[in-house]
């Protein structure tokens, strides 16, 4: 088990779905390679083998169809002056200000004097079914003592619920900072000092279309959310649309990318897709466009200036990494490259690398390209859903086929087998709780003239805790991936045989048996481990099936740690 926090400054510079820690890279990098030799990620998503190889004192060549993951992980060895980025920084961040006025400026409750909003509370105003008369989400809750299963209609008493129709959101709250606090002042909203002037502010109005995946999954159609502006408050498109102006004036361009790389960074956060939560904010929901009956919208130049912080941090712990870890000078062979092309068709010459490490798209559990479109609509470039390696959920008149999919899958690891030098090794990242999806995998691996080396089978766990994937359903997740490292054939494929329903039942026994603390996720993956080992057709292996085997041993899943107890 290769075990991992996603807490790494690399790691919280900017969100990406599925990114993989850098320290569950490193541990491969430095078994397969020695300093100065080439490791290939075709699916290279943001960017993590190049900073892991960057780390490491090896050379990476990377290669996505996303534009978002190229924006990304093109910045992360984007390595700038500190003082430089800070200074532009705060150049822009006036700028921008200037640029809007005092959109986040409020009067204090406590003393009167100015003070500045640091985020607001926004809730949803729905219609009540019984009465017909509207009411605000956030009132009925507050009423309700804050348990949602006794909200009631505040004009009837009837009961209400999240699912009631929407029909617009409204402030309610107020957090600021005054200088009459040490900590942040909550206060009923007030409006701003100076409101939003959108004169000669240009912001993308990119629909999101009814043929993406997303658009069926979050509902948008019923919400009204079918543009990426639609997301966004009105103060906080024009303070957005401000601030990438100015970053746009920036001279220097690889200032200009790292500052473009935290306004990336903070588009998701600066949405309605931040849910709110009375102990804590809940984060936005990377893999969805769920937007919450309650919901935070924050200071856009307060998100900013935190993201170039980060961003610092990010760039200071690689070069606090590489000058442990190396013995040669940090700014010497700094050498990651970052090309938008298919995994299919790669622009490299054969027998030229020396390691692959790829972490793909696992199938229907995430539509990038419907995700990044929140980010790359403010980059005004576009990744072509037709090119992605995902099969469609939903019939939206798309050929996202399981039949193409698997073509892709085979056509990417032949491709890694034609530029890996002879002998060299291919360790792919790769997570679904569908044995269909596991046998697609092991027909694409046999065709594209590979094995995989049963003792270099490995387990991920990043952290998650997730128990999203437990049943079978749109979210279709398991919380914990398996690391396979393939060769080059040493034969013909193994004729693969149906795993015996009483085996299957005595690993996840002995498990369940031997070990303390256990999950689904984990059962499933020594079962496709045990299942890779033992030439078994994994096909009737599913996630599902593994907790009703729990369920049959008289076991439960614990919702708040994913255990079994």
């Amino acid at each position: 088990m290769v075990a991992v926090k996603r807490s790494d400054p690399v790691y919280m510079a900017h969100a990406y779905l599925t990114k993989v820690p850098v320290a569950g890279i490193v541990p491969f990098l430095e078994a397969f390679t020695s300093e100065g030799e080439i490791v290939l990620d075709p699916f290279a998503g943001s960017g993590m083998t190049g900073v892991a190889a960057l780390m490491t004192g090896r050379r990476a060549r990377l290669f996505d169809v996303s534009v978002l993951g190229r924006h990304i992980g093109t910045n992360y060895v984007n390595q700038v002056s500190e003082e430089h980025l800070r200074k532009r920084a705060d150049e822009v961040i006036d700028q921008a200000r200037k640029r809007v006025g005092q959109v986040y400026g409020v009067k204090c409750g406590l003393c009167g004097d100015h003070s500045e909003v640091a985020k607001t509370v926004w809730s949803a105003i729905m219609e009540c079914p019984a009465c017909g008369q509207d009411f605000n989400f956030y009132y009925c809750l507050e009423a309700a003592d804050w348990k949602k299963s006794q909200m009631v209609c505040l004009s009837c008493d009837a009961s209400v619920t999240s699912r009631c129709r929407r029909l617009y959101e409204r402030p309610v709250v107020d957090s600021i900072s005054c200088d009459c606090s040490r900590t942040q002042i909550e206060q009923p909203h007030r409006s701003p000092i100076e409101e939003a002037d959108p004169s000669g502010l240009k912001w993308p109005e990119v629909a999101i279309e009814k043929s993406r995946q997303m658009y069926v999954a979050s509902a948008l159609g019923r919400h009204g959310l079918t543009s990426v502006s639609s997301f966004y408050s009105h103060r906080n498109l024009c303070a957005l649309a401000a601030l990438r102006e100015a970053i746009d004036e920036i001279d220097e361009e690889d200032l200009r990318e790292k500052l473009r790389f935290a306004f990336t960074a903070i588009l998701t956060r600066a949405s309605k897709r931040y849910q709110w939560s009375r102990q804590r904010p809940l984060n936005a929901a990377n893999a969805n466009y769920y937007v919450a009956p309650v919901f935070y919208e924050w200071n856009v130049f307060d998100l900013f200036n935190r993201k170039v912080d980060a961003a610092i941090r990010s760039d200071r712990w690689i070069t606090e990494e590489r000058r442990t870890r190396l013995n040669w000078d940090t700014d010497h062979r700094l050498d990651v490259t970052y090309q938008r092309a298919s995994a299919e068709s790669l622009p490299l010459e054969d027998n030229s690398v020396d390691y692959v490490f790829t972490d793909p798209p696992f199938g229907a559990n995430i539509f990038y390209s419907d995700m990044n479109l929140f980010q790359e609509a403010w980059l005004s470039e576009f990744t072509d859903p037709e090119k992605e390696a995902v099969i469609d959920r939903v019939d939206t008149g798309a050929v996202r086929t399981a039949e193409r999919y698997e073509q892709i899958m085979t056509d990417a690891l032949r491709e890694c087998l034609r530029v890996v030098k002879p002998g060299g090794f291919i360790t792919l990242l790769f997570g679904n709780s569908s044995g269909k999806v596991w046998q697609l995998l092991q027909r694409s691996i046999a065709a594209a003239g590979l094995e995989v080396v049963p003792e270099l089978i490995a387990m991920l766990d990043k952290g998650q805790r997730s128990v999203k994937g437990l049943a079978s359903g749109f979210e279709n997740t398991a919380t914990l991936d398996l690391m396979l490292t393939m060769r080059s054939a040493q034969g013909p494929p193994r004729e693969l045989v149906d795993p015996p329903l009483i085996v299957i039942e005595q690993i996840v026994e002995q498990h369940l048996t031997e070990q303390a603390e256990v999950s689904p996720s984990l059962l499933y993956l020594e079962l496709l481990r045990h299942g890779f080992r033992s030439g078994w057709n994994l096909s009737q292996l599913d996630l599902s099936s593994v907790v009703r085997i729990i369920e049959s041993a008289q076991r439960t899943v614990d919702r708040r740690t994913a255990l079994v107890v």
